[in-house]
């Protein structure tokens, strides 16, 4: 649990200090009302990350299990969840179950967004 808290507690200041620097240097030409970068950025290098992390653990074994929920599970679960939604993706299509990995795509990302859109409603209807 121990390991968890604290990789999530750097994951989530790693965001943090991500998306500020990128918004502070690229909110000129990308404002954040019209493209979201610094989420993208933050998502796009969670995934990056959690490619050599999981690659590494899978392919040549965990070194240490308190590794593994540290850098995986903490860090980049307090980083980008968007990261594990990569990872499971992919790792169904390279297992050869493309239909899993094309479904979870596709449902995480409608699904996800009409979530988002549903709770909207509810918020607002509760005003």
């Amino acid at each position: 649990y121990l390991m968890v808290m604290l990789g999530a507690a750097l994951g989530g200041l790693g965001r943090y200090l991500v998306g500020t620097a990128i918004l502070q240097r690229f909110n000129a030409r990308f404002p954040e009302n019209v493209f979201p970068i610094g989420t993208l950025v933050v998502n796009v290098t969670g995934c990056f990350a959690i490619g050599v992390l999981m690659t590494l653990f899978v392919d040549r074994g965990d070194p240490n299990p308190n590794l593994r929920l540290l850098l995986v599970t903490g860090v980049l679960g307090g980083y980008t969840t968007f990261s594990a939604f990569g990872w499971e993706s992919f790792e169904a299509i390279e297992k050869e179950e493309i239909w899993i990995g094309l479904a979870n795509i596709v449902l995480s990302v409608v699904l996800g967004y009409l979530a988002v859109w549903c709770g909207s409603l509810l918020a607002r209807a509760m005003k």
